[in-house]
C-alpha cells in the first residue's frame, strides 16, 4: 500500500499544495496513492495525538508514506526520528519529494537506524541521570521525596474535597457510591477512601 500523508498546521493553510506536489512526483514515478491521510494540527502535537499516529500502526512490510517533506511529520528531530524509526523496524518506506528522503532498505537507512536508535538511548539515559541528580540534590537539603508513609494530606489539597458538597447532595438523593464515582470519572475506590479516610463536614 501507498499513503500520501498531508499535513497542514492552521485552517488558514491548503493542502492543495502539498497534494499537488505529492500527486506531480508519483506520476512521474508511475506510483498510485491507495489513500491519502490528511490532518489539520500543529507538528508539534504526538504523533500518537494525529491521524499518522493511526497510520503508523496499521502499516505493513513492504508499504511506502509519500509525504512533501520532512517538516510534515514533526517540529522536532527527535520526534521525525522516533517516527522513522518506527518505519524502519515494521520495514516501511517513507519518501519526501522537496527533501529527496528515500527511507527503505539500503545501507544508508541501517545507518540512520543505528543513529535513531543511539540517539534515543542517549536521550533516555541523560534524562535518567538529571532526574536522579535533581532528587540527590533535593534529598542533600532535606526535602521530603514523595509522600510520607501513614501521613494523610490535609483535607483541603485532596482533589475530591472541592466536590464534596455535590457528592453530599448525591448522597442524600439516594445516589449509588458507583455511579457518583461514574459522574465524576473517578475509580469507585478513590470515592471510598475519600468517605471513609476523611470525615468530610457534609
Amino acid at each position: 500500500m501507498t499513503y500520501g500523508y498531508i499535513r497542514v498546521s492552521t485552517d488558514k493553510q491548503t493542502v492543495e499544495n502539498q497534494r499537488f506536489e505529492i500527486t506531480r512526483f508519483c506520476l512521474s514515478e508511475r506510483i498510485h496513492i491507495d489513500g491519502w491521510i490528511e490532518e489539520t494540527i500543529s507538528g508539534t502535537k504526538s504523533y500518537n495525538r494525529r491521524a499518522l499516529g493511526r497510520l503508523l500502526k496499521q502499516v505493513q512490510k513492504g508499504d511506502l508514506i509519500i509525504c512533501a517533506e520532512l517538516s510534515r511529520l514533526g517540529r522536532n528531530l527527535f520526534m521525525i526520528m522516533e517516527i522513522l524509526n518506527i518505519c524502519m523496524s515494521k520495514e516501511c518506506r517513507v519518501w519526501t519529494v522537496k527533501d529527496n528522503y528515500r527511507l527503505g532498505e539500503d545501507i544508508q537507512s541501517k545507518v540512520l537506524a543505528f543513529a535513531f536508535g543511539l540517539s534515543a538511548e542517549i536521550e533516555r539515559n541523560l534524562i535518567s541521570q538529571r532526574t536522579k541528580e535533581a532528587l540527590a540534590r533535593k534529598r542533600q537539603e532535606g526535602v521530603h521525596i514523595g509522600r510520607i508513609k501513614g501521613k494523610k494530606l490535609p483535607i483541603e489539597q485532596y482533589k475530591l474535597y472541592p466536590k464534596r458538597h455535590l457528592i453530599s447532595r448525591w448522597i442524600q438523593q439516594g445516589v449509588s457510591k458507583r455511579e457518583i464515582a461514574r459522574r465524576l470519572r473517578i475509580a469507585p475506590a478513590t470515592l471510598r477512601r475519600f468517605l471513609r479516610c476523611y470525615k468530610v463536614p457534609f
